[in-house]
């Protein structure tokens, strides 16, 4: 990349810019790595900036989607590693210490995992907050471990080849996608907070109940 275009960003898009100028492919599986362990870093803001990095040529479009895939992937097993170590159990105990939660809701949503979790994984890769998180009580619950490896790489290839190939489109105008994840992230984060409101509620009215 011109040291025009590596000083044209900075912040988090500046330090993907940096990794992807000194390790190509490498650099994209390091910067998604990240954004896994740490969903405050934006995939959002990352797999364009890989796209636009491609198109000047710093490493392949191929390249781009193969590590930041694998980078995916690395990032998923570690946090299905961290809801192995945690166990069931623990994590059972972990969320009902959550207000208002009952052993009954934990329990329905263990069963749900156990029907739907296949489900849950490979569409949980497309969805922004959801992308990490999934992969925590999938190891929570020993979902089968090829199995996992092969949902999050599907999931991870369909949304890292969306947003890398509108980066590698759009160009030196790759920001023009922030607009559309960004309302996809805040209609998650509207249904979420409409669901737990809801939640809250019921059984604050429940309890109330002779």
């Amino acid at each position: 990349m011109s040291t025009q275009s590596a000083t044209a960003v900075d912040g988090i898009a500046g330090w993907t810019v940096e990794l992807m100028e000194r390790w190509g492919g490498l650099g994209a599986g390091i910067a998604i790595a990240a954004e896994n362990l740490f969903p405050p870093v934006p995939s959002e803001v990352i797999l364009p900036m890989a796209g636009f990095a491609a198109r000047l040529g710093d490493l392949s479009l191929a390249e781009a989607i193969a590590g930041a895939t694998v980078g995916s992937l690395v990032g998923a097993w570690l946090l299905y590693a961290l809801g192995a170590w945690l166990g069931h159990d623990r994590m059972r105990a972990l969320i009902l210490r959550i207000p208002l939660v009952d052993a009954e809701d934990v329990d329905k949503t263990t069963a749900w995992f156990g029907k739907h979790g296949a489900k849950a994984v490979l569409f949980g890769r497309m969805i922004p907050l959801f992308r990490s998180f999934i992969s925590i009580p999938a190891g929570a619950e020993r979902m089968n471990f090829a199995l996992f490896t092969v949902l999050t790489l599907l999931g991870s290839l369909v949304w890292n080849s969306a947003l890398i190939g509108a980066g590698y489109l759009l160009g030196a105008n790759w920001q023009a996608i922030d607009p559309y994840t960004a309302v996809l992230q805040y209609l998650v984060i509207g249904g979420v907070l409409l669901w737990l409101a809801r939640f809250v509620m019921t059984r604050r009215a429940r309890r109330s109940q002779p």
